[in-house]
């Protein structure tokens, strides 16, 4: 069983019941997966951009990467329908709980003058989304064989109604929110 999930169910859940004073241990919410995707912008002019990031992010995620496909065409950006311009993965169960821990515990800390995430990033719904500035910051990418320095964005799924339901369990999963008194 992965670290995380262990933490869950033996610290978060007690927790959250606690705190939320939930009738349920069904209520509780949990993580149900994280979705990360990366936009490739010039990939319009190069196509082995596209399955460069693909590579970077299966890398990463420790799963298949899919490259993305521009829904509609749009001149102004040389796009035409069906070119690739992004890459997504989306992680659920145990490659979940390990991207979750290697993004908490290594790639955050690698993050130049880090000082916590922003705990604005809910979306009235429970669910969080965090940018990702370098891809760089994850071990498993060779700084030696990028030749370009991208960005991602990595977006946590929950079964939380409330955002304060979802900060809290996230707090609990080992995520570092920025202190608010700053």
């Amino acid at each position: 069983m992965a670290r995380l999930k262990e933490k869950y169910l033996q610290e978060a859940v007690p927790a959250l019941m606690e705190k939320f004073q939930y009738k349920s241990i069904m209520e509780v919410p949990k993580i149900t997966k994280i979705c990360i995707n990366q936009g490739v912008g010039e990939a319009t002019s190069d196509k082995k951009l596209v399955d460069n990031a693909v590579g970077e992010m299966t890398l990463i995620a420790g799963q298949k990467a899919v490259a993305v496909k521009a829904k509609k065409s749009v001149s102004n950006f040389k796009l035409r329908e069906g070119m690739p311009i992004g890459v997504r993965v989306t992680l659920r169960g145990a490659q979940m709980y390990e991207f979750l821990d290697r993004f908490v515990n290594v790639a955050l800390p690698r993050v130049r003058d880090f000082r916590g995430i922003s705990d604005k990033s809910f979306d009235g719904r429970g669910n969080y989304s965090v940018g990702i500035k370098e891809q760089i910051i994850f071990p498993e990418i060779d700084i030696d064989k990028i030749n370009k320095i991208t960005g991602m964005d990595v977006t946590f799924v929950t079964t939380a109604k409330t955002d304060a339901e979802a900060l809290e369990l996230l707090k609990l999963m080992g995520l570092p929110f920025q202190n608010q008194n700053n």
